[in-house]
């Protein structure tokens, strides 16, 4: 199972996902209207490594982070 976390101002909780890879799991997670509008915007972190490739593998135990834009000041 893949652990994804949900920051900022994301409105999820934390959920366990089976997923091989990021354009697996962006599949499922697009199906959620709360998090959907959130996935063409935000970073995406692997085990705390920012990553940009959908065909990055996932394995049983990675964390996977949504890190939307922020700004402030």
């Amino acid at each position: 199972m893949i652990y994804v976390e949900f920051l900022g101002p994301i409105p999820k909780e934390s959920v366990e996902i089976e997923a091989a890879s990021l354009r697996e799991l962006s599949d499922i997670l697009s199906r959620d209207e709360d998090v959907k509008e959130w996935l063409s915007s935000s970073a995406v972190a692997v085990n705390d490594t920012l990553v940009s490739s959908l065909d990055t593998k996932l394995k049983s135990g990675d964390r996977v982070s949504l890190l939307p834009p922020v700004c402030g000041g």
